[in-house]
Parts: structure tokens; C-alpha cells; sequence
């Protein structure tokens, strides 16, 4: 690199604090040789904030100097903030850089630190960088100019035994790097926070040798010194550094969960308890970059609560090729079948999802969400006490093979049956465009929820269910599943632990772990599709189930089923016992197209 295309730091001040060893020496050093002039503070006590010397900043200025560049020594406590910052005022006549890096110790555990430990620490850390923060401010604000580095540690970021007060007041260096940086960004001042690893006097017989010799300051100082550069326009970033690596580090927030049905209701502790798994899902967290995006958002949820839409929920789900190949094979999809290859192989000319895939995303934001229990009056719901009644979808526009969905969902309709409630939920799914692209209706039973006075007929809207014709079927086809089916199947996203767990089986009344009902209705569409549609996906329209019986993993099922122009009627029957699994079902094509023979 030639000395022309080098950052230079020719005109600017400098102070670094606590910069007589360690990394303050290597910021010292490195600033000077690019030009900078360096205010060398270092109060010189020892690691614990005992004594005070000269020596210790001396000898940094006298090496800057020896090295052809200028500095001048400062001995002050940084509490003393004014006076580090008029040391430059008085030297240099302007101030451009402050990286605020003294520091101290006084490790104990919580139990045993002493309110000298705890305030010791504080006023060195957290206080003095405010004071020489706020003594600079007001000439790089009015110079339009100014860089400054607050240090942090992984002590506050993550905590440390024995840290309390150290760890706080490296959090708190945080805090303070946050406001400093919105109050100085349209001045051109900007304050980011270093999270270093490094040797030092304060780390000294603390961490390992080989890891000691290893965190070289010097490896650290060029990222810092970048920071303060006039070409780094970050501003309220967390570095983290160490061995001559960095990376950025941010807090994330994650979707969370509306604690209430509407702004007329109060939060509930049972409602806290039900909605805790979104409440600390951080599947979907996102990093805010202001407090008022972060407000924005809950406003959102605020004004969806006002709306009256008081059960509505919002959920993502991703996919590509391999969740569509692995829904396929856990609905019995085989390479032995040259037709299915088209759904187990992404390079296939006609690689396409089988479309009963498009029920995950309703399912999950159903299940997974607070949508259940919320519509029940006084009862609770959990999945040994929920059982998947009857699904409807309908694919609304053409199916991608990836992508992120956002998927909206409410409660459509509450029905009493006496031993136990249905509750059907209506979930709308759309691509990253906002186009609608598949509608989920489901309704569940749950046990034990019902007397409690409600209706028991659906409302208008609720899809209805056709009975199979007393004739004979016009096909059937039979598929045998495996004693891992539903193992295989819970991989696509249905893990109710009935379907593996015997335990929990037990527990919701069956004898061992059963098939998903969302498997079977796989398997029966699958024959429709062969049947009726020569296994071409774009021809599917919708299809409507009802789950009237379990499936045990290994059992064979039989589809039969007739054709009533472009509706497929069928029902699905387990052989070996010959009771109806699935009834009541269709599935509606956009054409009929027979399977070649």
C-alpha cells in the first residue's frame, strides 16, 4: 500500500485514557504514527485503582515522541474529566478523538463485593467515560467533528463470575455509547463501543498463557483507530475484537406474542403461560436501529388489537427444495416411482411441491400460537388435550418452490359439542410480494372444553363436508405406510410429541404414538393426484378433510374414490381393520387428467 492511499489522522487531536500500558498504548502509539497529536492519560495506579505515577504515561509520550510524532502526558483521574479534556485544549487547542479505555478490577463475587468495590469500579469505567464524554462533546460539536470509543467488555455483554460491578459498568458503557451517538450523529460526532479480548494489566494471571500470549493488543488497535477515522461513518456499533478477528455484535428482538384478545381485555396469568413459548421464540428476532422503530412495531400490534381483530395472529415460514422433499417422503413419496421424482428431485424439469405441503404454514401459526386458547372461555389448551377434527385448503395462485410466507390467522368459529369445543381457525398465506397464494381452514377438538353455552352448529363459511356416494368406487389405491412414517413426517413440522413419544400417547388416551391425520390426508392426496391429475400439482384446486380415526404407523391405507366431474370424493380406510380414517373428503381440481396406464 503506497503512503498516499494510508489514513492519516494529520490535524486531529487525540485522548486516549488509561493508555500507559495495554491496549491505551497501542491506540497511542498507532494514532501518532499516522499523524495524529495524542493526549496520553494514564493515572498510573495498579490494576485495583491503587497508587497513581507518572511513570507510566511518560514513557508512552517519550516513545511517541522518539518515533518522530507528538504527544503530551496526562495524569488525571478520569472522574476528573474536564481536566484530561483541557490538557488538550491547552496543548493543541481542539479535541477530535476520545477513545475512553481506563479501567480497573476489583473481582469478587456478589455476595463479598463491598460498596468500595462496586463504586471504585463505577467511577472509573462508567462515570469517568461520561465526564471526559461530556467535556469533549461541546468542542466537537462545535468543530462539527469527533469520534468516540466507548469500551465494553464480554463481561457485560454476556456476564462473568465474580464481575458484578465490572460487568455492569461495562453494560452501562453500552447505554451511553447508545445516547451519545443520537445526540452527536447530526453533528458529525459519532460514539461506537470496542468489545476487546486482549492482555493486559487487568488480565494478567487471569486467563490461560497460551490464550494470554495470543490476544496481542496491538492486534486490536487498528480496528479501533479505524473507528475513529474520518472515513468510518458507523455510529452506535458494537465491535467486538480479538486476535485479529472482529464482527459486529447487536441486541435482536424477537416477534413476541399479543398477551391479550382485545384493548378492552387485561393480561391473565394463564394467558402468559399459554403464549410463553411465542413470547420467547426468537425464530423471527430482528434488530431495531432506533427505539422509535422498535415503538413503531408495537404500535402496529396496538392498532390490530383497536381494530377489533382481536384474535388475529401473524406467523412466517420459509421453505425450499428440501422441506418440500422431505414433506414428500414422509407422505410416502418413492424413487421406486418414476412419477413421484418430480417431488423428491430439485433438478427435475418438473420439480413442483405436492400441494397438501401448503398446509404446514397454517398449521404451525394454529398450533403454535395462542389462537386455540384464547377463543375458549375458561379452558385451557395444550396438545395432550387438542385433536386435529377437520382441514380444508385451497391453493389461491401458482406454487413457488421456496420462499418466506407471511401467514394471518384468526379464529373463524367457536362450537360447543358438550364433551369438548371446536375451534376453527381461517389462516391466509402470502408470498414476500403480497400475493395470497394459499387459504387453511382447520378445526380442532378440545377435549373436556365444551359446557360452557355456546352453539353447536357452524356459521356460515365453515367449509362443509360431502359424504362419499353409496356406490362402489370408481378407483382405489392402496399405500402401505412405514413403522417410521410418522418419525419421518413430524421432520416437515408437526411435532406433537403424540406421534413419537409413547408416554405422552398414553396420556391423550391411545395406546401408542399415531400418524399425523395430516400424513394420511398426504397419502390420499397423493392417490388423487395419481389418479386423476397424472401427479400434475398445477391441476390441484383444494381439498377438505375430516379425521375420523387414528392411523397407527405401518398400517396400509386404502383410498377410494369418485369422480363427480372435476371433484374427487374419497375416503381413506386402514386395511387391516377396515375402519374409515378419513371422511367426508374431496379434493377439487382445475382438470381431470387420468394417469397413463
Amino acid at each position: 500500500m503506497s503512503s498516499a492511499s494510508k489514513l492519516r489522522f494529520d490535524g486531529r487531536v487525540a485522548v486516549v485514557t488509561g493508555a500507559g500500558a495495554g491496549l491505551g498504548r497501542e491506540y497511542a502509539l498507532l494514532l501518532a504514527s499516522r499523524g495524529a497529536k495524542v493526549v496520553v492519560n494514564d493515572l498510573g495506579g495498579s490494576h485495583v485503582g491503587e497508587g497513581a505515577s507518572q511513570r507510566a504515561a511518560d514513557v508512552v509520550v517519550d516513545e511517541i515522541r522518539k518515533n518522530g510524532g507528538e504527544a503530551v502526558a496526562d495524569y488525571n483521574s478520569v472522574i476528573d474529566g474536564a481536566k484530561v479534556i483541557d490538557t488538550a485544549i491547552k496543548a493543541y487547542g481542539r479535541v477530535d478523538i476520545l477513545i475512553n479505555n481506563a479501567g480497573i478490577l476489583r473481582d469478587r463475587s456478589i455476595i463479598k463485593t463491598t460498596e468500595q468495590d462496586w463504586n471504585l469500579v463505577h467511577d472509573v469505567h462508567l462515570k469517568g467515560s461520561f465526564k471526559c464524554t461530556q467535556a469533549a462533546f461541546p468542542h466537537m460539536k462545535k468543530q462539527n467533528f469527533g469520534r468516540i470509543i466507548m469500551t465494553s467488555s464480554n463481561s457485560g455483554i454476556y456476564g462473568n463470575f465474580g464481575q458484578a460491578n465490572y460487568s455492569a459498568a461495562k453494560m452501562g458503557q453500552v447505554g451511553l455509547a447508545n445516547t451519545v451517538a443520537i445526540e452527536g450523529q447530526k453533528n458529525n460526532v459519532y460514539c461506537n463501543v470496542i468489545i476487546p479480548t486482549a492482555a493486559s494489566r487487568m488480565t494478567e494471571g487471569i486467563l490461560p498463557d497460551i490464550l494470554f500470549n495470543e490476544l496481542k493488543p496491538s492486534l486490536i488497535a487498528p480496528v479501533v483507530v479505524y473507528l475513529c477515522h474520518e472515513s468510518c461513518t458507523d455510529n452506535g456499533s458494537y465491535i467486538e475484537s480479538a486476535a485479529g478477528w472482529a464482527t459486529k455484535v447487536h441486541t435482536v428482538r424477537g416477534k413476541g406474542s399479543v398477551l391479550r384478545p382485545s384493548l378492552e381485555d387485561s393480561v391473565t396469568l394463564e394467558y402468559v403461560q399459554n403464549a410463553w413459548n411465542q413470547v420467547t421464540d426468537m425464530s423471527q428476532a430482528k434488530h431495531w436501529n432506533s427505539n422509535a422503530e422498535a415503538s413503531a412495531s408495537l404500535m402496529e400490534v396496538l392498532e390490530k388489537l383497536k381494530s377489533g381483530d382481536k384474535d388475529a395472529v401473524e406467523d412466517t415460514f420459509s421453505f425450499g427444495n428440501r422441506e418440500l422433499i422431505l414433506y414428500a417422503l414422509g407422505i410416502g413419496a418413492s424413487t421406486k416411482n418414476s412419477n413421484d421424482m418430480r417431488f423428491l428431485y430439485e433438478n427435475d424439469a418438473d420439480f413442483s411441491p405436492i400441494p397438501s405441503f401448503f398446509v404446514m404454514p397454517g398449521l404451525m401459526l394454529t398450533m403454535s400460537s395462542s389462537l386455540v386458547s384464547s377463543a375458549l372461555p375458561n379452558s385451557q389448551s395444550d396438545l395432550s388435550n387438542i385433536l386435529h377434527g377437520e382441514q380444508y385448503l385451497e391453493i389461491l395462485d401458482d406454487l413457488p418452490t421456496g420462499g418466506q410466507l407471511v401467514t394471518k390467522g384468526k379464529v373463524f368459529d367457536v362450537m360447543d359439542k358438550g364433551s369438548g369445543a371446536v375451534v376453527v381457525t381461517d389462516c391466509i398465506s402470502y408470498d414476500e410480494s403480497g400475493r395470497q397464494l394459499v387459504k387453511n381452514q382447520s378445526a380442532v377438538f378440545v377435549v373436556g372444553a365444551g359446557k360452557f353455552g355456546g352453539k353447536k352448529e357452524p356459521i356460515a363459511g365453515v367449509v362443509p363436508l360431502i359424504a362419499a356416494p353409496s356406490r362402489a368406487p370408481d378407483s382405489s389405491i392402496q399405500y402401505k405406510t412405514d413403522d417410521d412414517q410418522a418419525a419421518l413426517y413430524r421432520l416437515s413440522g408437526d411435532l406433537n410429541p403424540l406421534h413419537i413419544d409413547p408416554n405422552f400417547a398414553r396420556l391423550s388416551g391411545f395406546k401408542t404414538p399415531i400418524l399425523h391425520g395430516l400424513c394420511s390426508l398426504g397419502f390420499s392426496v397423493r392417490a388423487v393426484l395419481s389418479q386423476y391429475a397424472n401427479n400434475d400439482s398445477t391441476l390441484f384446486k383444494a381439498v377438505k378433510v375430516r379425521f375420523s380415526g387414528p392411523v397407527l404407523p405401518g398400517q396400509t391405507l386404502k383410498i377410494d374414490m369418485w369422480q363427480q366431474g372435476k371433484r374427487i370424493l374419497f375416503r381413506t380406510i386402514v386395511v387391516e381393520t377396515g375402519k374409515e380414517v378419513i371422511s367426508g373428503a374431496y379434493v377439487d381440481l382445475k382438470e381431470v387428467s387420468k394417469a397413463k396406464l
